[in-house]
């Protein structure tokens, strides 16, 4: 089973999204801020990871610098999901290897999935 991390801190948003993952045979894990989130990630060790960045305690720059900062988060492939636009997101996320940018209000959650899907070569 495809393992996803969800790390959001709207709770509305991130149960919306782990229900349409999981109907489509995702397993899911959440956490709702950026510390929890590398906390999670160390220990399920996702196939993919969705990340919000504004979250308290520990935004999503700083949680993905950590998650990179480790061998177990270096190549996981990380998909940003704000409603940040590309042109306002902080210059770190190009040192720190995103793998895609999503900005929640343009896409549905089933456009997120099929994106998933086709970021890990999985059939749509």
């Amino acid at each position: 089973m495809t393992k996803i991390a969800i790390i959001e801190d709207d709770p509305v948003i991130s149960q919306m999204y782990r229900m349409k993952f999981e109907a489509d045979g995702f397993e899911v894990n959440m956490a709702d801020n950026g510390l929890r989130g590398v906390e999670m990630v160390e220990k399920v060790s996702p196939d993919i990871i969705l990340l919000d960045l504004q979250m308290p305690q520990m935004n999503g720059v700083e949680a993905l610098t950590e998650i990179r900062s480790h061998d177990w988060g270096k190549d996981v492939p990380v998909l940003i999901l704000t409603n940040l636009g590309r042109e306002e997101a902080p210059d770190e996320l190009k040192k720190l290897n995103v793998t895609n940018y999503i900005v929640k209000a343009d896409l549905t959650p089933k456009q997120v999935v099929a994106r998933v899907k086709k970021t890990l070569g999985l059939p749509e």
